[in-house]
């Protein structure tokens, strides 16, 4: 089996555990994208667009901070890539991610949750920010989705 690492962002815990399970199940290591500054309950208010992750969407150029640093990637063989569908892509700090970190010659795998959304672009989106690696289109996995459906999904890149 490759090398694999399972990062993820998570604003409520939905993403989190998920990544959790993934890693379990595919015997990774993990990593957590941690915002330098945590989302509130009002920040990921979608249905204000003045709340801080509506205004963070609208402008692709956005790069939120993260608390922590990177980690090294050129370690291992395939990243998997965690986090909330935001308006029907990976949430800005996922590109903070993709633009810090060397990806060339590796595998990002995305995963996502959602409350009905599909992954959209997200794939495409963070292939542009890491071109000398391979990212799938990744797909949006039920939030629950047991150890054992993973591993087989997980099996894809690996």
């Amino acid at each position: 089996m490759k090398k694999s690492l399972v990062t993820y962002f998570s604003a409520s815990g939905v993403t989190a555990e998920l990544a959790k399970r993934l890693a379990t199940a595919v015997q990774a290591d993990i990593y957590e994208i941690k915002p330098k500054t945590p989302y509130t309950d009002a920040d990921l208010n979608w249905m204000d667009k003045n709340s801080r992750s509506s205004v963070e969407m609208k402008d692709l150029s956005c790069r939120p901070a993260t608390a922590n640093a990177m980690p090294d990637v050129q370690k291992y063989d395939v990243v998997f890539v965690g986090f909330p569908v935001w308006w029907y892509r990976e949430p800005s700090i996922i590109d903070t991610f993709m633009e810090a970190c060397n990806f060339d010659g590796k595998t990002v795998v995305p995963f996502a949750t959602s409350g009905g959304s599909s992954i959209g672009e997200a794939g495409k989106n963070m292939q542009k920010l890491a071109p000398g690696a391979k990212v799938h289109k990744g797909e949006c996995l039920n939030a629950n989705t047991a150890e054992t459906a993973l591993t087989d999904w997980a099996k894809n890149y690996l």
